[in-house]
């Protein structure tokens, strides 16, 4: 018989999803005077995080989800699992 239920409870991939994480609708994460290059892509934005560097949302969320892969990976690897 086939096991029902909701599956592992460990995760393999991130609940981070580029697009879904930031709500970056605040007025304070837009710069009117200027477009300056993306912290991670360098392509001028007027958006900015809030440290107020120049970053666009997908790009801010993709490196969140991709530091939250890698910390996942470090906690699998140094043996803190089950």
């Amino acid at each position: 018989m086939a096991r029902r239920g909701r599956g592992s409870p460990h995760k393999t991939e991130p609940d981070y999803r580029p697009g879904q994480l930031l709500d970056w609708t605040d007025s304070s994460h837009w710069d009117h005077t200027s477009a300056r290059p993306c912290r991670y892509c360098g392509i001028p934005t007027h958006m900015r995080d809030s440290h107020r560097s120049p970053a666009h949302k997908v790009c801010a969320e993709e490196a969140l989800a991709r530091q939250a892969a890698e910390a996942a990976d470090a906690y699998h690897q140094n043996g803190q699992t089950t």
